[in-house]
């Protein structure tokens, strides 16, 4: 028997103020894959990855996560089936690393009042922020952390209510080149523990996905230029399209690289 779809995202278009942000997309995320958006500003990446995420209805077409169609659920109760990692999570003063994530059983910025967690429950978060890498500051002061240090407990904050689906919008925005390689190695580490997991990143970047990357869609100006495995979509035809520029896409050890290559025609 296959595994019922994650997501099916089913011929959407989203239009605001009369301008179409997104266009006629599809696509099926099922347990255990997981896909990239790409693309270039204002592509539509975070507008697709709201409606996934249930903050946002299609104008037309069919959305439907976690066997849930949109406009026949409650948008509140099934986002607290799904995992978000927004690396601009506000608190509403300086929790700890160990607050912070156990707030993602609540999906609350802070501990609830007359709200006490179970040793079970605090057990688990001390194992997801060992493994996403930050064990070493499980007691530090939100504001003390580093960017790459917050993403981190913000994955292990979204695990905390064991989602099915992990949504992830740029989450190395701002990080150097040990924080974006570190976020990396621990969001592809996710795959043998939690092996069931799906997941949708959000990047325009082709260096910042992870090896275990297995799906990929490009949009551009609202529409699909290619979706499917990433064998199939991230080519340097199909990247050229998307960005609108020569490029040479190249994949060493399971990390695409991308250079300009005025020698590459579609």
């Amino acid at each position: 028997m296959v595994d019922s779809p994650i997501v099916q995202v089913g011929g959407v278009d989203f239009v605001r103020n009369g301008n179409a942000i997104l266009s006629d997309i599809s696509f099926t995320v099922r347990p255990g894959e997981h896909w990239a958006l790409l693309g270039p500003n204002g592509a539509g990446k975070t507008t697709l990855l709201k409606m996934v995420g249930a903050f946002e209805h299609p104008t037309r077409g069919t959305v439907e996560v976690l066997g849930k169609r949109l406009g026949r659920v409650d948008m509140r109760e099934l986002r607290k089936a799904i995992g978000h990692v927004d690396p601009r999570h506000a608190l509403p003063y300086p929790l700890t690393v160990h607050e912070v994530v156990l707030t993602g059983l609540t999906n609350t910025a802070d501990i609830q009042q007359r709200w006490t967690p179970t040793g079970e429950q605090i057990t688990e978060a001390d194992r997801l922020i060992e493994l996403l890498g930050v064990s070493h500051r499980r007691d530090a002061r939100w504001p003390t952390l580093s960017q790459g240090e917050r993403g981190r407990a913000l994955i292990a904050r979204a695990l905390m209510a064991d989602p099915s689906l992990l949504l992830l919008d740029e989450p190395a925005t701002g990080l150097d080149v040990a924080g974006r390689e570190q976020l990396i190695e621990r969001i592809d580490g996710l795959q043998n523990a939690h092996p069931g997991l799906a997941s949708v990143l959000v990047t325009h970047h082709l260096e910042e996905l992870p090896p275990g990357t297995t799906h990929a869609m490009l949009l551009r100006e609202g529409r699909c230029i290619a979706t499917g495995s990433v064998d199939d979509v991230l080519t340097s035809e199909n990247i050229t399209a998307c960005f609108d520029h020569p490029i040479r896409l190249t994949r060493t050890d399971g990390r695409w690289q991308v250079r300009s290559d005025r020698a590459v025609r579609v």
